[in-house]
């Protein structure tokens, strides 16, 4: 009991602080013209829309960041919600790939978790030379399929940063009609990787491909480190329970998000997939049909130290927004102005 309480501490301490589809067979592209061909639909995605306007309320007033605090107004059912999904999923993705403690008595400049008299650092023993993708993937996925979960849960652990194209209930969306047009299908997850033109269905097969392509030599590390994901019966149950505990997060594209959500430029999110604290923010962006990039923070991540070098702290969910030039802290104030932004108003 005590070891799960310290995983739960280390697991949530993110700062310092619809049905579900069946699984599909893959699709690989694997011509050198076919794999021309997305990379190109992926540029013409990304440099010949047409961006859509939005500005922020003049009332609106960016918070001052409260690291370890439980702001008033947050929602205690929600966050006890996350916390027992967290439990239920092992705080898999919590922790990078290799995770190892550096150092108790840390007294540097970049991130630890202080705990006391302990400054406790930490890193990944065995991700630091491998592989990186020069370009960021592209998941099409949604919160409450358990089958994305496990996709997302392996990004975080590979430490890789990705593109969310969020299709709620996987057939709602302009993002889902993208996917159909593209591959005659509308089941999740899809992931399309434009650094080596492999496209492909199916949960278990990605979560392979992203090990082989982007994790460490074999050898390297104890196979018996991703069983949590890789144990399929357990990994399917445990996350479709963590699903029905928070309430199927992202399941419907939110009655009033505003049409064009999906033509809006990519926000970033620094976040990582189990934290109570990123949870709201992560349904928030799916049920609103927002791209956005995620940036993993899961604990041994050097993010962590990249966002402190970046603001002067560590503490997640971090949203930057070049719809609008905001940046802000706080899940419950980022939910707001996510609201406030890219919802319709209603006359």
């Amino acid at each position: 009991m005590k070891l799960l309480s310290l995983l739960l501490l280390l697991a949530s301490s993110g700062f310092q602080t619809g049905a579900f589809s069946p699984p599909q067979q893959q699709l690989q592209i694997s011509s050198r013209s076919e794999r021309t061909s997305l990379q190109a639909g992926i540029f013409d995605q990304f440099s010949k829309v047409s961006r859509p306007k939005v500005s922020v309320p003049e009332d609106f007033e960016i918070p001052e960041p409260q690291p370890l605090t439980v702001t008033e107004g947050t929602d205690l059912g929600k966050l006890a919600a996350s916390s027992a999904a967290l439990a239920v999923r092992l705080g898999t993705g919590a922790f990078v790939l290799g995770w190892q403690v550096d150092s108790l008595n840390y007294q540097g400049d970049g991130y630890s978790l202080k705990l006391g008299p302990i400054s406790l650092r930490d890193s990944s023993s065995i991700l630091s030379d491998v592989s990186r993708p020069k370009t960021n993937l592209i998941l099409y996925a949604y919160d409450a399929s358990p089958y994305c979960k496990i996709v997302r849960e392996t990004l975080n652990l590979l430490d890789l940063t990705y593109e969310y194209r969020p299709c709620p209930g996987a057939r709602q969306g302009k993002f889902s009609q993208q996917m159909l047009e593209k591959t005659g299908r509308q089941t999740l997850p899809y992931l399309e990787d434009p650094n080596t033109g492999v496209a492909m269905f199916e949960s278990a097969d990605i979560v392979k491909y992203l090990v082989k392509t982007y994790g460490p030599p074999s050898d390297s590390f104890d196979r018996k480190a991703l069983w949590p994901i890789e144990f399929q019966s357990f990994s399917v149950f445990t996350s479709t329970l963590a699903a029905i505990i928070m309430g199927m997060p992202g399941s419907q594209r939110q009655a009033d998000a505003r049409p064009d959500n999906e033509d809006m430029q990519s926000l970033e999110l620094w976040a990582y997939e189990c934290s109570p604290f990123c949870r709201p923010v992560f349904d928030k962006l799916c049920s609103l049909c927002l791209p956005h990039r995620v940036v993993s923070c899961s604990r041994g991540s050097p993010n962590r130290d990249k966002l402190i070098d970046k603001n002067g702290r560590f503490q997640v969910p971090y949203l930057i927004d070049p719809n609008t030039g905001v940046e802000l802290f706080e899940s419950l104030a980022i939910v707001d102005y996510l609201e406030k932004v890219y919802t319709v108003k209603q006359k």
